[in-house]
């Protein structure tokens, strides 16, 4: 998957706005205000961070040497994942769309 993919499905998703709060060199993507995706354009080979669920984040850790612990994030709850390696356009899509989930879960009814 390249960036311009992940930036565009992310973008495909309901509610969700695409925000540059740390600056242009970071793509923050939020959903009901809070963050589920960040990307990095400037930065090569292309990175972004997902929320994960922490079982499965040591899992997918533990498989591919594409996904790291979250850099500058929480490293329990977050994942940096390096785009063009080994984690496919399919996994990468569960990925996003679990990150999303996690966050619309946490949201207020109101917000949902």
């Amino acid at each position: 998957m390249t960036l311009a993919d992940f930036c565009a499905y992310c973008l495909s998703l309901p509610k969700v706005e695409e925000t540059t709060p740390f600056g242009p060199e970071v793509l923050v993507y939020k959903v009901g205000g809070k963050m589920f995706a960040l990307a990095t354009p400037d930065e090569f080979p292309h990175t972004v961070n997902l929320k994960c669920d922490p079982e499965r984040a040591i899992e997918l850790r533990d498989r591919y040497e594409e996904v790291q612990p979250g850099y500058h994030m929480n490293k329990r709850h977050w994942n940096t994942v390096t785009l063009g390696g080994r984690v496919g356009t399919k996994l990468l899509q569960e990925l996003i769309d679990h990150s999303y989930d996690l966050v619309v879960k946490s949201l207020p009814k109101s917000k949902r």
